[in-house]
């Protein structure tokens, strides 16, 4: 990462395999954006090669500063071949909008995207590991981990966690109208921006479960209607993170 001249905000150095090359106006390399689109989602998906066959597998994650956190179970052949160190690309994407046009070459997506790449460690410390689960249900919903019964060490033995220090990323977005061609003169078709959004339903309790009655004010942010991706920023402005 390029360390930021006198007032100017971090930011990425585009590399061979983090630059933009197809529509390059499109690019961000600043922290703010690529982490911007990291926060406002929950699952990536992680790639990878084992034996030269490459793999791309969906995943829960989170960040805490330049790092990546994702989990799974301790059998897991992606997380035993990723946390030996092995070269990973994580990519998270927002379809934000659809964009109709007059012929059919003006049809196109608003979007937002981020590919980070590193090496995965696998942790194994358990109050490593105990620290950031904690973490990661304290960023979907603050305070919760304090509500909890705590996780035992076998529970925990049988997840395997990896962090990946983000050494090169890089964002692309798209929020722009539909681009018009003088050959589409005089054509009657519809032609504008059909937004979509990531929003909440209604929350529907579990039967014989929990305490019933109203969502605790840990689920809050999870308003019925809400944009999946301001539910999460008010997730994270309810409380300051666990410490890992």
């Amino acid at each position: 990462m390029s360390p930021p001249a006198d007032g100017a905000p971090a930011a990425f150095s585009p590399t061979d395999r983090s630059q933009v090359r197809r529509r390059p106006q499109r690019a961000h390399y600043d922290e703010a954006t690529v982490y911007g689109v990291l926060d406002a989602g929950v699952m990536a998906h992680v790639g990878y090669v084992i034996d030269g066959q490459p793999y791309v597998t969906p995943t829960a994650y989170w960040r805490e500063d330049r790092r990546l956190y994702w989990h799974g179970a301790a059998a897991s052949r992606m997380l035993a071949t990723v946390a030996e160190g092995a070269p990973v690309c994580v990519t998270v994407s927002f379809l934000d909008g659809f964009l109709v046009g007059r012929s059919g070459i003006t049809h196109s997506l608003n979007y937002r995207s981020v590919m980070a790449f590193g090496r995965a460690r696998l942790m194994t410390d358990l109050g490593e590991v105990r620290a950031a689960m904690d973490a990661f249900i304290d960023r979907l919903y603050a305070g919760r981990p304090l509500k909890l019964r705590p996780t035992t060490d076998d529970e925990l033995r049988r997840i395997a966690l990896v962090e990946m220090e983000i050494e090169d990323a890089s964002a692309k977005v798209k929020d722009t109208g539909v681009t018009d061609l003088p050959a589409d003169d005089g054509w009657a078709a519809w032609c504008g921006v059909v937004p979509v959004e990531t929003r909440i339903g209604a929350p529907l309790p579990q039967p014989g479960m929990g305490s019933g009655g109203p969502p605790t004010p840990d689920l809050a942010p999870y308003r019925e209607g809400a944009r999946l991706d301001d539910a999460l920023a008010l997730a994270k402005a309810y409380g300051l993170p666990i410490s890992m």
